[in-house]
């Protein structure tokens, strides 16, 4: 669903509430957190969508990763997950639902939560992701909502998992192109959200189906501010920018365009494809994180020691006209 149709879905609609809810629909967060006990808090999400990639253990490693980024960019740690499966039975062999599940569970075992069981329908194409429930101290929660006048921001993945997955269905990509696009969208968010932690953010979030500037652009309405961006710092996967300017993008790209319209802008003579890549969707990125610049050393010294890439891909500043701007 784009992100016009869901703002138009949700817009007037009243949703069951209590003062337990401490993070809620209202403001499009990658989670919803609801306090428990002082000092505990259940931070939840889901999250499923059709194969992005053909190899069924790689598809189920990489709809996990995605599914339980969304816990680690509240700050939280997972706890359960329920399967969620949509399958063709009588067109696919069972044993490619096998390595879906099994591929989830690899990943599952890595972020230290358990599978509790889950639920299967039998559909017309393969649908798969999770249902996550993880732990948060209600004192530390991460909102996309936080990013100040004077932070820096980070991005811990690269991007372009959109063209490279669509080119790899087109036969455009070289399979060890795609198995390397298949190792960053099935790496967990874990470490990333540990030396975020560890250096004190003001906000975050994951970059996925509504992709780099649509989820800024998120931050920065939630927030009251402008998200500014250099091209030139922002890290993007091997090959994605000759793709996308072949045109080869997964189509998240022009509706992304078209919800945000003038609310992004960008430099003179900026490169069209590099634009299209940027609004188009993400499969299981990286964390997008707002810090003062004081907590900067800390947040790199502590993602280096993670093995996390480090790229500063720019800053906040206060709110003008537009919402993000590249240059």
């Amino acid at each position: 669903m784009s992100p016009k149709d869901l703002v138009q879905v949700l817009s007037g609609l009243e949703m069951p509430t209590n003062a337990s809810v401490l993070l809620g629909p209202e403001g499009y967060d990658d989670a919803g957190v609801y306090l428990i006990a002082p000092g505990l808090a259940l931070v939840q999400t889901v999250d499923f969508f059709p194969p992005v990639v053909d190899d069924a253990r790689h598809y189920g490693r990489i709809a996990a990763a995605n599914s339980l980024s969304d816990v680690y960019a509240k700050g939280g740690v997972p706890l359960t997950v329920l399967n969620i499966v949509g399958f063709p039975k009588d067109e696919l062999p069972l044993e490619v639902l096998r390595e879906i599940l099994e591929g989830a569970a690899e990943v599952v075992k890595e972020s230290g939560a358990v599978v509790m069981g889950g639920h299967s329908v039998k559909d017309s194409e393969i649908k798969f992701g999770m249902a996550v429930t993880g732990r948060i101290d209600p004192d530390k929660i991460v909102p996309n909502s936080g990013a100040k006048p004077g932070d820096l921001l980070y991005l811990t993945k690269p991007l372009g998992m959109g063209s490279i997955t669509t080119g790899a269905k087109k036969e455009k990509v070289a399979p060890e192109q795609v198995e390397a696009a298949c190792r960053v969208m099935g790496t967990l968010n874990k470490a990333a959200a540990e030396a975020m932690l560890a250096a004190g953010p003001h906000a975050a979030t994951d970059i996925t189906g509504f992709g780099f500037l649509g989820h800024s652009a998120s931050v920065a309405r939630q927030s009251k501010v402008t998200l500014e961006f250099q091209a030139s710092q922002l890290p993007l996967f091997p090959g994605a920018l000759d793709l996308a300017a072949k045109g080869i993008l997964s189509g998240g790209s022009a509706r992304t365009r078209d919800f945000l319209g003038a609310e992004v802008g960008f430099g003179p003579n900026f490169d069209k494809a590099l634009a299209d890549l940027l609004f188009d969707a993400e499969t299981s990125g990286g964390l997008l994180i707002s810090l003062p610049p004081e907590r900067a050393p800390r947040l790199e010294a502590e993602l280096r020691r993670r093995d996390v890439p480090v790229h500063r891909i720019g800053r906040v500043v206060e709110e003008t006209s537009l919402r993000v701007r590249v240059t």
